[in-house]
């Protein structure tokens, strides 16, 4: 190849086969050019630090499926599902990784946002209430009168009304206790009160890991109680949307292929977050991995209308909660917040076989 050539006495002898040459490589090289240019960059965030559920994220790109499909992909992590939204919504990010129940609440906000959830990952919340077994709590009619700890920007905290209103209860029968994330699980563990609210694969874990059985903890899960709201998806901004939505359509495939795969292969899957971040501790990521996929990835929902998709129905039901419940004065349409046409092909987002 030309690149090769160094020697100019070399060049001399040969500098009409090189210019020979140089033209039949032009269209090559034109070619490569035009391949480059094609490549679309793509920044994206995560909603929290890099962790077991980050892991399909982190395996398409370590294993170059965004690059096979024309993507030059970043990827950061998040501080919380609200500032996903708004990273895309400010255009610092073109893509994220957010709590549908966020870009609700952000839409309801600004009516002329059109941020789009393109894909949806966890079917259902992962928001539960925990309580310790010998505290007597054991469904929800027994939270009556008792104190809930959590933030005041909890998932669950904020869902609490359509969590009472499934269950025949008052929205204001329980107290709530403001703490910080950080310190929720050790006030339950503790005993200091009575109930808090949390992810279901992030609480377990944390409770566990501050001396609590697992035989000792009582779970109640939002999704088997009635609430009818979705988890995270994958939303993409305004821009990209209107400039480039094969661009959408192309992340969409990579993740899927590599969501498939790690449903297919948890533990391969996870060794891509110690990659990232080789501080974590791959078991403990492990274990929150499957939580989430086994609660709120593979539900009767995923295994008939495929991975990464919603029912109309369904849809319009979890935006009337998440309009109740979080108080909005505006709600959204459902077409302006989840966006049909660039999921994968339907025989690709199907539940594996395990």
């Amino acid at each position: 190849m030309i690149k090769h050539v160094r020697s100019a006495h070399h060049f001399k002898g040969i500098r009409k086969l090189l210019a020979i040459a140089g033209l039949a490589l032009l269209p090559a090289a034109v070619t490569l050019s035009s391949s480059a240019a094609a490549s679309t960059a793509i920044n994206f965030t995560l909603d929290w630090r890099f962790e077991g559920p980050s892991a399909p994220f982190l395996m398409a790109l370590d294993k170059g499926y965004f690059t096979e499909e024309g993507l030059t992909v970043t990827i950061d992590s998040g501080n919380g599902s609200a500032g996903a939204v708004t990273r895309v919504a400010t255009g610092a990010y073109d893509m994220g990784f957010a709590d549908f129940n966020a870009l609700v609440e952000h839409s309801a906000g600004n009516p002329d946002s059109r941020i789009q959830a393109v894909y949806m990952v966890y079917n259902s919340t992962p928001a539960a209430v925990f309580a310790l077994k010998e505290s007597g709590i054991s469904s929800p009619a027994d939270l009556v009168g008792k104190t809930l700890a959590a933030p005041v920007f909890d998932g669950g905290r904020k869902a609490w009304p359509s969590f009472a209103g499934h269950n025949d209860l008052a929205v204001d029968s329980v107290t709530w206790q403001s703490v910080e994330p950080a310190l929720r699980e050790t006030l339950l563990a503790r005993k200091q009160v009575d109930a808090i609210t949390g992810f279901y694969f992030t609480s377990l874990l944390n409770l566990e890991a501050r001396g609590v059985s697992p035989e000792d903890i009582v779970i109640l899960p939002y999704s088997d109680h009635g609430v009818q709201l979705y988890g995270n998806a994958i939303i993409a901004s305004e821009r990209l949307l209107n400039d480039n939505p094969d661009a959408v359509a192309a992340f969409n495939r990579a993740f899927n292929r590599a969501l498939v795969e790690t449903l297919e292969d948890p533990a391969t899957a996870v060794t891509y977050v110690k990659k990232r971040d080789a501080l974590v501790n791959e078991e403990l990521e492990l274990r929150r991995l499957k939580l989430a996929l086994d609660a709120q990835v593979v539900t009767g929902e995923t295994l008939a209308e495929g991975l990464g998709a919603v029912t109309p129905e369904r849809l319009e039901l979890a935006i009337d909660e998440a309009v109740v419940s979080f108080g909005l004065t505006n709600r959204p349409d459902a077409a302006q917040l989840f966006n049909f046409a660039l999921l994968p092909e339907r025989a690709s987002r199907s539940v594996p076989q395990m």
